[in-house]
């Protein structure tokens, strides 16, 4: 890691053919993400996909304008320098980091692309003595920073009249149906189907640590199986619903975190504190999922409430009369 540093110029040490160098290969980049963003929208965005064409083609303007700067100015030969090669420049992330996580994300990764592309521009325009080059490298900050009027242009073009707000409803949709479905599924299975085995073993046996043994081993397992369950019962082919190790993930991470709430208070060594501090966060577990219910599933909250505050009040009962007798 070190070496890899140290080989790396710095920006202010780079010639002015190597500017030019440097932001044909960010335009050519930036392109391949823009249509790698569109292409992966295409299916289920086709509107915002068409956005994402048009401002790749923008950025294929802009690498034809430094290319031709470049050959006036330096010959056919471009040398090989990219943004991994300069000390200290800024690094897109891996768009299958971005592409994963929606819509709204990709939209805002886009904003941010443009806001560095402008400061690059800028800097690098300060950098340079021949009067052509500075004007055409001013040009392009200015068409950078005018990028978020170019979108907005495209979005109308593209996302008129209800188009905009389908996709918004369609990835909202998908976001719930990935991820807060199933990770409220886990979250409702490890918070209440640990209640009784995590109080029965607490009231049964007054040791903390034999309680918190039993309720890790508890919220692991069910976690582990609550996640190969999910991603085993819907390919989400048909259904829609998304990539079943996504759901996966969700449904068993959310499995096991419900479960450990209530298990790590029984870290504490003294027995009603640490039952006192588990009913507490207990009460909070459950009435925050009666909140995603009713935020992200519309479920009115009554009937969240009934399903879920009193289903663990039963289970928590159940659980302290098996222990006590």
């Amino acid at each position: 890691m070190l070496s890899g540093t140290l080989n790396r110029r710095r920006f202010s040490d780079l010639s002015e053919q190597e500017i030019l160098a440097l932001a044909i290969s960010n335009e050519e980049d930036d392109a391949r993400i823009y249509r790698q963003y569109a292409e992966s929208l295409r299916a289920d965005f086709p509107a915002s996909a068409k956005v994402f064409d048009g401002m790749a083609e923008e950025e294929d303007e802009h690498r034809r304008l430094l290319i031709d700067a470049h050959t006036s100015r330096f010959g056919d030969v471009i040398p090989l320098i990219r943004r991994e090669h300069v000390a200290g420049f800024y690094a897109r992330r891996p768009v299958w980091l971005v592409e994963n996580l929606g819509l709204e994300t990709i939209r805002g990764e886009a904003r941010e692309m443009e806001r560095q592309a402008e400061q690059f521009y800028r800097k690098a325009a300060d950098r340079t003595s021949d009067a052509s080059t500075r004007k055409l490298l001013g040009d392009l900050a200015a068409a950078e920073a005018d990028h978020g009027n170019v979108a907005g242009q495209l979005e109308a073009e593209h996302l008129a009249g209800d188009a905009r707000s389908e996709e918004d409803a369609d990835a909202h949709r998908q976001f719930v149906l990935t991820w807060v479905q199933p990770g409220l599924a886990g979250l409702m299975d490890g918070s209440v189907s640990t209640l009784a085995p995590i109080f029965a073993t607490a009231f049964a046996t007054h040791d903390t640590h034999t309680t918190f043994l039993v309720g890790l081993a508890a919220s692991v397992g069910a976690g582990i199986s609550m996640g190969f369950t999910e991603a085993a019962s819907d390919d989400g082919e048909l259904s829609g619903r998304g990539s079943p190790v996504k759901r996966g993930f969700a449904s068993g991470i959310m499995t096991t975190l419900g479960g450990l709430g209530h298990a790590l208070p029984y870290l504490i060594t003294d027995f009603w504190t640490a039952t006192t501090i588990a009913l507490l966060v207990v009460f909070v577990e459950l009435w925050a999922i009666v909140w995603i219910q009713n935020r992200f599933m519309q479920t009115p909250f009554w009937r969240a409430t009934l399903q879920v505050v009193v289903g663990g009040a039963l289970v928590f009962a159940a659980g302290v009369i098996i222990g006590g007798g």
